[in-house]
């Protein structure tokens, strides 16, 4: 199945999350052959960005939101934790503090966007601006609705100006799954760290969450930088629908190991001559000994 095609939001779609199962996980499908099919995957993303490293004509942005504990973290460990670190950042995005609230709302993004030959991966994101600040009304309703256009200018001058392809996941969970992590958390004490007391209180704004999140898919989701909506209330499920959705998204940028920049056949000579009148230094030191 070609999941990019099940779970895209066509540009200018409306959104109904109380329609989208969180629970879903296909047809016929089993943990086990899905976690074969994530290894094969991941196996492809891992040559594709060392071919996109090299090329370093395309850079490749992954946005992933969710609310609290739908599996960000697990996520980016499980399926981009293959990716080499030397081409690859993750950046996450926490409550902006005084320095970044000082500057326009993209200020503190911009520089985290990938050169070419780079895979960006953005834990939270700009998207935050348009979400946290709606549901909150920490800035007039109006503001909030302008910075739509702002940052569907700032994609689209990544896509434009440095060739980034930009893939977006909303890592969709039910309320009664994330209750069920939530717990998760208190009771393992090697998860403790990650429970806080908002996560409680955020869950009384989940329907304002669930307005904001469907209309950022409407005004945001677009031809060159798609929102994908991925059912995530089983993680392996998750996983399998975003290592191929990112091996698709790579493979149709055409990429191409790059042609060699020197004579290879001169240098092939010019060491094999070397090697063959250099003495065997094994051999020598027996006949000296």
């Amino acid at each position: 199945m070609d999941y990019r095609k099940k779970f895209r939001v066509a540009p200018g779609a409306r959104v109904n999350l109380n329609k989208i199962d969180p629970d879903y996980k296909g047809r016929d499908l089993s943990k086990k052959s899905a976690e074969s099919a994530i290894e094969k995957y991941c196996g492809k993303l891992k040559s594709l960005q060392q071919t996109l490293y090299a090329e370093k004509k395309h850079c490749l942005l992954v946005v992933v939101q969710a609310l609290d504990a739908g599996g960000k973290d697990g996520t980016i460990n499980h399926v981009m934790g293959v990716l080499n670190p030397q081409g690859t950042k993750v950046t996450s995005f926490k409550q902006p503090n005084a320095q970044e609230l000082a500057h326009d709302f993209l200020w503190r993004v911009h520089p985290h966007a990938p050169a070419r030959g780079w895979i960006g991966v953005f834990n939270r994101s700009h998207y935050e601006d348009v979400l946290v600040s709606r549901v909150h009304h920490l800035v007039p309703r109006e503001v909030a609705a302008e910075r739509y256009a702002s940052i569907n200018d700032f994609e689209r001058l990544l896509r434009k100006q440095n060739d980034t392809h930009i893939v977006k996941f909303f890592l969709n969970i039910s309320r009664k799954e994330q209750l069920r992590r939530f717990a998760e958390r208190l009771d393992d004490p090697a998860r403790n760290w990650k429970i806080s007391e908002s996560d409680y209180k955020e869950r009384e704004f989940w329907d304002d969450y669930m307005s904001a999140y469907e209309e950022v898919f409407e005004k945001t989701s677009k031809k060159n930088s798609p929102w994908y909506i991925i059912p995530a209330d089983h993680k392996w499920f998750r996983n399998l629908v975003v290592s191929q959705i990112l091996v698709s998204t790579m493979e149709d940028l055409g990429m191409k190991m790059p042609k060699p920049t020197v004579d290879l056949e001169a240098i092939r000579e010019r060491y094999h001559q070397a090697a063959e009148a250099a003495p065997d230094a094994g051999q020598h030191q027996r006949k000296k000994g």
